[in-house]
């Protein structure tokens, strides 16, 4: 084991709300106004061909194609119903590209306003597709002889895919070190906690969504699940057992939280990895914080206090707020991007 002790794998996060935005509901809902972060980065639409048959879509940000092979690339995963146009993942492409780092958010399938081919959509544990990507992006960064780290991030949802992805592929993933923010690693702690108190409204407003993406696809005569419990749905947990389940083939919903809640792929990531959480986060509970001992001696797991869900705005003013996420994961992702080893 390296030289650091077990326990500062686990540190206090140096994150502090500022005074005007210390509830952690606004902490989650402000990046979403449209002043909080307005840049608009210039995407290439690039569609990726999967294994089985499928399609998603790959947005990289356009103004960074002229960079060198050489440069860090650094892979966006969204969260629940997200894409490339999500705040976090437009501020974070634009904060890398000032470092010289290209940049690109690979969508999950059905995601990112485009249709894909077959009867399923994603899900929290869906992580061939991004593996496949993983290995094609290496595959050409090699044959150009001169290829920089490869890097990822993911954010709630895709933060859950990430962590599950590194802990299954251990060794054997081109990526050189990664960060997952606000992710659910427990899913049947989060589907829970989504159903309480005022976090039944973020759970309200992503189920229209999610229903809203689900009848663009099919009806009542293609779906392969229950239409009309589908459609009557009031939690993630009877939307996750009457769709996300059969469509994916998962035994109901306790089978598919089983098998697709990260933290039981912890304790194998060999990749250096920061995982940053905040106790107040409204989409899960302080519960699915891991012990030291579930994880590997690669993972770093940052707690904060604040910061809400995918929040973390630490400053600033309410007209022009200052973010914490975007510096302090290319502060971790950066020192890995300088080792020659990568």
């Amino acid at each position: 084991m390296s030289s650091r002790t077990r326990e500062n794998q686990v540190i206090k996060s140096p994150f502090k709300a500022p005074a005007w935005l210390q509830n952690p509901h606004a902490q989650t809902m402000y990046p979403s106004l449209p002043w909080a972060w307005p840049s608009r980065p210039v995407l290439r639409r690039e569609t990726l061909e999967l294994p089985d048959g499928d399609v998603t879509a790959v947005d990289w940000l356009s103004e960074a194609d002229s960079l060198p092979d050489s440069a860090p690339l650094l892979v966006i995963l969204h969260g629940l119903e997200g894409s490339a146009d999500s705040s976090y993942a437009r501020m974070l492409m634009d904060v890398t590209f000032a470092r010289g780092w290209r940049s690109c958010v690979l969508h999950f399938r059905d995601c990112g306003d485009y249709r894909n081919r077959l009867p399923r959509r994603y899900h929290a544990g869906e992580t061939n597709d991004l593996r496949h990507f993983l290995n094609r992006l290496q595959e050409q960064r090699d044959a150009s002889g001169n290829p920089g780290p490869l890097l990822a991030v993911g954010y709630s949802l895709g933060g859950n895919v990430l962590l599950k992805y590194l802990g299954e592929s251990q060794s054997e993933t081109p990526l050189g070190a990664a960060t997952a923010v606000c992710a659910p690693l427990n899913l049947h702690i989060c589907a829970q906690a989504l159903d309480t108190g005022f976090s039944k409204r973020y759970q309200r407003h992503l189920l229209k969504r999610m229903k809203k993406s689900v009848t663009n696809k099919f009806d009542r005569h293609t779906a392969a699940f229950d239409w009309d419990r589908a459609m009557n749905s009031q939690t993630f947990a009877e939307f996750d057992d009457s769709v996300t389940a059969p469509l994916h083939g998962f035994n109901g919903r306790n089978d598919y939280y089983d098998r697709c809640s990260s933290e039981h792929f912890l304790h194998a990531i060999e990749r250096p990895t920061l995982i940053i959480n905040a106790l107040d986060d409204p989409f899960m509970t302080p519960e699915v914080i891991p012990t030291v001992d579930r994880l590997s001696e690669d993972v770093t797991l940052e707690i904060s206090k604040q910061g809400g869900h995918v929040g973390f705005i630490g400053g600033g003013t309410p007209w022009r707020p200052t973010f914490y996420l975007p510096g302090r994961i290319i502060e971790f992702l950066e020192s890995y991007a300088a080792m020659p080893s990568l």
